[in-house]
């Protein structure tokens, strides 16, 4: 196991800090990737994981994808993510949540927390209550309230520009989408799926999300180990990542990959590789995912819906230039997407640095007065 110190080196993560509060039980982990563009905003996680390693992993990977995917997104904000390391079906409650809050309080504003996989509006409002540096909560506070419809929204644009790169035309009509996952952001995206015509696969580790879209939409329920085999147009990861990998990229018949999950790549070099081979589109996950941070980005600035909802639909015209920079360079599409981001940030940087060079000039001019 690498140090702590070489994982953050690896990525060039800026800043890792753990906390533990024993009233609580709190155990939780931030971690700041990158704040050329602004600050750091990224959700909190909550997830049983059987070790701090595995915690401190995923945080690692998250807040990476948190800074690509700003600044694809054109967001001033920076890349930064947190776990609590529990189950949020046993441990939720308002003092380990005030604890985690005073936490955030304490960066100074370097890392803006939100809702994520196994918080709510709730947990967040919790969070509120100790420190500013959080968004997602309830309209009711001022807040912009659930960020998945803003997040399947841009899913589902995203998605359809991978459908008029593979097959000419927008419209997702007949076309057979697998689904995995069926939470908040999956359930949406069913929604917008279905209203279009799309005929629909899926599968959830909850039987009941199962059952009630089942029998709300007309889906087609298949067990988690058959979702990678189907015969399906369109594959679209919407619960946890690293599920495009070694054994399941043989078994794909899809001609593309969109989906609204985190770090969908087990490898990102080595699979995003084998997709290219297999002829598959991927759409890149931090791309077509960013509608909840331009949602909550937007509740930064003082939330308008309608803004939000706009920028998320502006996910398609983003998706398209990165397939095209991808086919014209002949290069994978998340390769194509990190050149973006990254040109962006070195952009950004060297505008900050030129301002600095000259503000440290001009205050040495004043001193020899």
């Amino acid at each position: 196991m690498m140090s702590t110190f070489d994982l953050m080196e690896e990525k060039e993560h800026e800043e890792v800090v753990f906390f533990s509060d024993k009233k609580s039980g709190l155990r939780a982990i931030v971690a700041i990737h990158n704040t050329m563009l602004g600050p750091a905003l990224g959700g909190c996680r909550m997830y049983p994981y059987t070790s701090t390693e595995l915690a401190l992993t995923d945080v690692l990977r998250l807040s990476r994808g948190m800074t690509y995917k700003a600044a694809v997104a054109g967001l001033n904000l920076g890349g930064g993510k947190s776990v609590i390391i529990a189950d949020p079906k046993t441990s939720k409650n308002e003092i380990l949540f005030r604890a985690f809050g005073r936490f955030v309080q304490g960066l100074g504003g370097r890392y803006i927390t939100a809702e994520d996989v196994g918080t709510s509006v709730t947990d967040m409002e919790w969070v509120r209550m100790e420190t500013k540096y959080v968004t997602g909560i309830s309209r009711a506070l001022g807040g912009s309230g659930d960020p998945s419809p803003v997040t399947a929204l841009g899913t589902y644009r995203g998605m359809k520009a991978c459908v008029e790169k593979v097959f000419g035309t927008q419209s997702l009509k007949g076309l057979r989408v697998a689904i995995q996952g069926l939470g908040h952001v999956g359930y949406y995206l069913v929604r917008h799926l279905h209203d279009e015509g799309a005929k629909l696969i899926v599968n959830d580790i909850d039987s009941e999300r199962v059952k009630k879209v089942v029998n709300e939409f007309g889906a087609e329920y298949v067990d988690a180990d058959k979702i990678y085999s189907v015969d399906a147009d369109i594959f679209a990861p919407c619960a946890m990542g690293a599920i495009v990998n070694d054994q399941t990229i043989p078994q794909f018949k899809f001609k593309i990959i969109a989906g609204a999950a985190n770090n969908q790549l087990a490898d990102e070099a080595k699979h995003g590789k084998m997709l290219v081979d297999k002829k598959i589109v991927y759409a890149p996950d931090y791309v077509i995912n960013s509608g909840g941070l331009i949602n909550v980005y937007n509740e930064l600035e003082g939330y308008n819906q309608e803004k939000a909802l706009s920028q998320a639909k502006g996910i398609y015209e983003i998706v398209k230039i990165i397939l095209d920079l991808a086919e014209k360079e002949n290069i994978p599409t998340y390769v194509a997407s990190n050149r973006i981001a990254e040109e962006r940030m070195n952009n950004i940087g060297r505008i900050k640095q030129t301002y600095v060079r000259k503000s440290e000039t001009v205050m040495r001019r004043l001193e020899s007065f």
